[in-house]
């Protein structure tokens, strides 16, 4: 079956455009002109991911995205002209998984595409790690490659798909230290061109929802000046 993405972008040429080109690698595609319309369709369809423009009439991306958050985890790329390093952090703060700066080629887009979609297929491919069962316990937390699910403490942890993807990646892999530029490659599943604040962000986004004190964290760690792991 077709994954269905949702475009999100207020300049119908430029939404034509990229309808096309996903069209035409066989996706799915939905068209939402402005934020409100774009969270009604989030909510009403059976989405695989989503491209949001940040200008929008309405709401703006950073809204929507915040509010997208709310009901789901599908994994959001931002599509932004502006190349300010606070509007890209802010981005993935409110929740967003990717982003691309526009202009952008149709070759990097689909690539981003692509990885995205490929780390939520879970019934395409084995996400269990080699060597560990279905179920990781990590201090308190269990970590379900099934059910692609953190709990902890018999609740569960409401993680995206990029935050659950980097937490179970470092867990299974428990007192492994990665740079910023491993975790870049083994999670985003890209070279990923912008800055490293990306992981720093997903880290801190983390944190928060995985640690009773985020600034004193006792799960995800970090070794200053090389990276993070995650305490067995």
């Amino acid at each position: 079956m077709a994954a269905a993405i949702l475009v999100v972008e207020d300049e119908e040429p430029i939404a034509e455009i990229l309808k096309f080109s996903l069209g035409k690698e066989g996706y799915q595609v939905y068209l939402a002109f402005d934020g409100e319309q774009a969270l009604q369709m989030a909510r009403d369809l059976d989405l695989q991911l989503i491209l949001l423009d940040l200008m929008l009439p309405e709401k703006d991306g950073f809204q929507v995205c915040k509010e997208v958050r709310t009901f789901t985890t599908v994994p959001i790329i931002m599509l932004t002209a502006r190349n300010s390093e606070v509007d890209k952090v802010l981005g993935l703060e409110l929740g967003a998984d990717d982003y691309v700066t526009k202009p952008f080629s149709n070759r990097e887009l689909l690539a981003r595409v692509r990885a995205n979609l490929r780390r939520t297929e879970l019934n395409d491919e084995d996400k269990t790690p080699p060597g560990h069962r279905d179920r990781l316990h990590i201090g308190e937390c269990i970590v379900d490659f099934d059910t692609y699910t953190v709990t902890k403490r018999g609740e569960t942890v409401p993680l995206t798909h990029r935050e659950f993807e980097l937490f179970a990646f470092m867990a299974a892999r428990p007192t492994m230290v990665f740079s910023r530029e491993q975790l870049l490659l083994q999670v985003w599943g890209i070279t990923y061109m912008g800055d490293e604040r990306t992981v720093d962000v997903t880290i801190r986004r983390l944190r928060e929802k995985l640690e009773d004190d985020s600034g004193n964290p006792a799960y995800v760690l970090t070794k200053r000046g090389v990276g993070y792991f995650v305490r067995r």
